[in-house]
């Protein structure tokens, strides 16, 4: 066993070690312990990337002396260390560039507190990616919803407690569907190692009358994850939660919260249920048809905002319908643009939600579209980070969001239906068509001076390696995923492999 083997696991128990040790430490000193400690894990699991990648295999490591299937296991692929890396990148940088606005939005006495939050937070991300047993995804999937709320009131006021209560009742209530799911497939199976569970499963979806007991658990199980995730049309909360968060928690919980339980999902697909049950369910096309409603309906709601976070708040609905959209349409290909999209997303979405407040802060502190005008004149730097998302999001090509679309139209090509082929192609553009009216409207809006000239602040202070470098490092993040798609995309693929 190589020493690597362990790094996994580090990555979990010392970030629930950080987030205890951050309660105690001053200010200062809990700020810069939790930026080095991301460093540290990004480390860790660069060295598990390269690792798989080097021995083209995956890696199961036992927890205590107890082997399958009475024992605990995490298992890493080179899938789950890409995810665990873009995750970590995404979590330092947000670190960086939003950390001049909790002296903002909190109380100076209570940020020891919240970096201590981001480190279990953390910790929950790293073992719902990990994980090879199915209920500690679930205690994992708790942690991380009590985190989240967490992070989402610390502003403190009226509209984020009312906002962090309604995320609360609804996350409650996805995480009571899951596990009520969980002990469905534990009741069929007699398993919670999703090895074990797989094997079972492939034995019992032999016999036709045991699949509408398969279809509900599963059913129940995805209905419990849409909801924590914001697929349509459980998508409501979304612009009350990520439009009043500090831009730091925006940032996390849009482009990383969101979309562990995705990738927890994915794992009960491919790991749990098995992709040559999979299709014998119906769930697939449910969830093509709810993902394509979200990137209209989500579209739609964007269009319609009158506030620059809700917009991207809506647009986030839309965007996590792509995912869906992905898995709905099945096979490999599906499934590696579902991913895919879920990396390019998380980039993306956080690079906006840290640019946002920027934009608002030389605009009189206001995020109505009336009181941006000219704000990327004012704040170049923040108005450039603008430009290259929105051009994402609408799917220019050399950006992350025209790699993932063009990996969605060809995995509906690659069905070989016609019909699914042509709704998904009708879908990307008009899908291309409503971003392109709403993010370009706010392009030309915030970079076209008012006719009056209005008393704005200075922004000289802004132009700091604090925000710039974050922001660069997700921007070269972007046109990766966008010009050499193929890599990621490749790497994607072998980690299913090792996935199964």
């Amino acid at each position: 066993m190589s020493f690597i083997w362990n790094f996994p696991l580090f990555t979990i128990v010392l970030s629930l070690f950080s987030g205890v040790l951050c309660t105690v430490l001053p200010r200062k000193a809990a700020n810069r312990y939790t930026k080095i400690f991301e460093g540290v894990l990004i480390v860790l699991v660069f060295c598990v990337l390269v690792f798989t990648i080097r021995t083209g295999d995956s890696f199961t490591y036992v927890m205590g002396e107890f082997p399958a299937p009475w024992g605990n296991e995490i298992r890493a692929g080179c899938l789950e260390a890409l995810t665990a890396l873009v995750f970590l990148v995404i979590m330092l940088c947000s670190v960086f560039a939003g950390e001049r606005y909790l002296d903002i939005d909190m109380d100076e006495s209570k940020v020891n507190l919240y970096f201590a939050l981001l480190n279990l937070m953390t910790a929950a991300l790293m073992a719902m990616i990990w994980t090879n047993d199915l209920f500690t995804g679930y205690v994992f999937l708790e942690i991380l919803t009590l985190t989240s709320c967490g992070v989402l009131i610390v502003r403190e006021i009226g509209r984020t407690t009312l906002a962090a209560m309604r995320y609360m009742i609804l996350n409650l209530l996805g995480s009571g569907l899951f596990l009520l799911g969980v002990v469905l497939l534990y009741d069929l199976t007699g398993h919670l190692l999703m090895v074990n569970m797989h094997e079972a499963i492939a034995q019992i979806a032999q016999d036709p009358a045991h699949l509408p007991v398969l279809s509900v658990s599963v059913g129940i199980a995805t209905i419990g994850l849409a909801i924590k995730s914001g697929l349509f049309p459980f998508h409501h909360w979304m612009p009350d939660v990520y439009g009043m968060a500090t831009p730091i928690s925006a940032s996390l919980l849009s482009s990383l919260v969101s979309k562990a339980y995705i990738f927890l999902l994915i794992k009960v697909y491919y790991r749990v249920v098995g992709m040559d049950v999979l299709p014998l369910l119906p769930v697939g096309k449910v969830l093509l048809v709810l993902g394509m409603c979200g990137i209209v309906f989500g579209s739609v709601a964007a269009i319609r905002a009158n506030n620059l976070n809700r917009m991207v708040a809506y647009s986030s609905a839309a965007q996590i319908g792509y995912i869906y959209m992905g898995l709905g349409i099945g096979g490999t290909a599906g499934l590696t643009a579902a991913l895919f999209h879920i990396l390019a997303h998380a980039v993306t979405k956080s690079q906006l939600f840290l640019t946002t407040p920027r934009l608002a802060e030389v605009s009189g502190n206001s995020l109505k579209f009336h009181n941006l005008q000219g704000a990327a004149i004012r704040d170049r730097d923040a108005g450039l980070s603008f430009v290259v998302c929105a051009f994402s999001m609408i799917g220019v090509p050399m950006f992350a969001g025209f790699a993932s679309k063009l990996l969605l139209g060809v995995a509906a090509y690659e069905t070989g239906r016609p019909w699914k082929t042509i709704l998904v192609l009708v879908i990307l553009a008009a899908s291309a068509t409503l971003n392109a009216m709403y993010f370009i409207r706010t392009l030309i809006r915030i970079y076209t001076m008012p006719a009056q000239k209005t008393r704005r602040e200075n922004v000289r202070e802004h132009h700091r390696p604090g925000y710039n470098i974050p922001m660069g490092i997700l921007t070269a993040a972007n046109l990766f995923l966008g010009l050499f798609s193929w890599i990621a995309a490749d790497l994607i693929e072998k980690g299913l492999m090792m996935f199964a």
